[in-house]
């Protein structure tokens, strides 16, 4: 008879085992903190607000934020959230249904993981390239986040599957199901909807890295052009001639103008770095897998001239060069060539398994102690935050820390003695570690940091009446603006706000900031009205870092 092990092991080699496996590892990496973590980030609650007003104006072309056009990306995001908002929101302003696309996304990305994987290296490596993108910190981060990175990869990768697919059966002389390009045009179709030209760089940059090393494009027609191109056209083109109709080219001009071209070109919103940027970051984004891709490195080179490797090769090369050497740089930006990564590093993994250290003794030392330090880094880093903001952290987020070294010991020793499976669940172990500890327990616990909730509980609690607005001046994060309803004005001053809170009558709330405190009471005094402060709020603003302290007034 064989062991409940024994059947276990069995179940999870079967396709339909390995789904549910894949299911609950997904589960358990993407669900903690999605309702508990609040507004995160500056993109995130922009999102949100801009899919609330769609929703309140029924206008789902022209995307707002407050009064200001949000012409920085296309409308696809939008609809997608504002379907689960109509699906699983309500009037409360909670940012979790905002979150569901993110979190399918990267469900989605887990599984077709698996699957391109699977067609390039066989399904065991297809296996473990999914669990390894599942861990990664960067996949984590943007399942929680309402935006637009997880949907965007997975829509890239859709299209990489159908792309390999295309490939693969013209290496071996065969001409791939019509499936697989349809696949491909939708994707990109989809893909243009969601960020523009972001998936064309992927795709296109894919498909000009391998004509260059192979000087071959015959295999190009089993992608079905003459109707692949129509196919994508018909899904992104209706939004982009409606758009353009609505703001008299003024999308294009911002979008290509100022968000693509100001990218590549300088420093966006203040988001840049060198090149090398997203190489140096790469530890911290694909861990915990980053162990498993530096010994995967001289897999690479010495099968560069097969095709599944050339095609990872194409993938990940040409738009990291060019993500390397734009101005405007963010974490995020590589996620989709990760998924070419984890099926590199799961193909060399395997090959080696069972050597001690991985066959490479002096390369694993070396990477070993990179991975330590920069996993050290993650498991440490919330509770460190915790006792910046807020004081000495829960002993639960202390616990979990301990739990996180020791998965990651347990990842080293595996490794070590070249139990290359076991090893990817030991990372995959400490990757939950990590995403319980951070999103769960100790990030949600921060108050100090989580000024915009508390600012709207006290406006809540003070306000005059039914229907107030909240005149704010300098604090103007979107976070506060969601969270108030999108009705917040954010005053350019102290006189601007002083002017406005008298026009507005008794119903009027005010926020000011220590630096614009004095300066709004004195134009108050030449108006001849009196307020009162209702409520001083203090912490910090973690966007930027800086301590805040803003005092809620209201007419005496």
């Amino acid at each position: 008879m064989t062991s409940l092990v024994d059947q276990i092991r069995l179940a999870l080699k079967r396709p339909a085992g390995a789904a549910l496996a894949l299911l609950a590892l997904c589960l358990a990496l993407y669900l903690p903190g999605q309702t508990a973590l609040p507004p995160f980030d500056r993109d995130e609650p922009r999102f949100a607000q801009a899919t609330r007003q769609m929703l309140e104006t029924g206008d789902f072309v022209d995307i707002r934020y407050q009064d200001v056009p949000r012409y920085l990306q296309p409308a696809g995001i939008y609809w997608l959230q504002a379907a689960s908002v109509s699906v699983f929101g309500s009037d409360a302003r909670e940012i979790w249904p905002h979150r569901i696309p993110s979190w399918l996304s990267a469900i989605a990305v887990t599984f077709l993981t698996w699957w391109v994987a699977g067609l390039l290296f066989g399904r065991t490596a297809g296996r473990a390239a999914a669990v390894l993108m599942a861990a990664s910190m960067s996949l984590g981060a943007e399942a929680r986040f309402a935006k637009i990175d997880a949907t965007l990869c997975a829509a890239t990768l859709a299209a990489q599957t159908g792309l390999a697919k295309v490939y693969l059966d013209a290496q071996s002389g065969a001409r791939a199901p019509w499936r697989y390009a349809l696949l491909f045009w939708a994707a990109l179709g989809i893909g243009v909807l969601l960020k523009g030209p972001i998936i064309l760089l992927v795709s296109g940059g894919t498909v000009l890295g391998l004509l260059a090393l192979e000087r071959k494009y015959r295999w190009l027609g089993g992608l079905r052009p003459l109707w692949g191109v129509p196919v994508f056209a018909a899904i992104a083109a209706p939004w982009y001639i409606a758009i353009n109709a609505a703001t008299n080219g003024d999308f294009f001009r911002v979008a290509v103008g100022y968000s693509v071209a100001g990218k590549i070109a300088g420093t966006h919103q203040s988001h840049g770095g060198p090149p090398g940027y997203h190489a140096a970051l790469f530890n911290l984004t694909f861990w915990p897998g980053t162990l498993f891709a530096w010994l995967a490195a001289p897999f690479a080179w010495r099968e560069r001239t097969t095709a599944p490797v050339r095609f990872c090769l194409a993938w990940i090369i040409p738009a990291w060069i060019v993500f390397e050497l734009s101005g405007t740089k963010l974490p995020h930006y590589t996620l989709p060539l990760l998924p070419a990564v984890a099926a590199l590093s799961a193909a060399a993994l395997l090959r080696v398994s069972g050597r001690p250290a991985f066959g490479r003794p002096i390369l694993f030392t070396i990477a070993a102690i990179f991975w330590s330090i920069f996993g050290l880094i993650v498991v440490a880093a919330a509770p460190v935050v915790h006792a910046w903001l807020e004081g000495p952290p829960p002993l639960s987020a202390i616990l979990l820390s301990g739990l996180g070294v020791a998965a990651m010991i347990a990842v080293i020793v595996l490794s070590v003695f070249g139990r290359a499976r076991q090893a990817i669940v030991a990372a995959a172990a400490a990757a939950f570690i990590v995403a319980v500890n951070t999103f769960q327990v100790t990030l949600p616990a921060i108050d100090n940091g989580w000024m915009s909730p508390r600012i709207v509980e006290a406006a809540r609690e003070e306000a005059p009446c039914g229907t107030t607005r909240i005149i704010s001046t300098p604090y103007a994060e979107p976070s506060f603006v969601f969270l108030a309803g999108g009705t917040p004005l954010l005053a350019g001053s102290a006189e601007e706000a002083a002017d406005a809170f008298v026009n507005d009558g008794d119903c009027a709330l005010a926020l000011i900031g220590a630096d614009r405190r004095d300066a709004f009471l004195e134009r108050l005094g030449e108006r001849g009205v009196s307020v009162q402060a209702a409520r001083m709020l203090e912490g910090y603003n973690y966007s930027e870092g800086d301590p805040v302290q803003l005092t809620l007034y209201r007419r005496r």
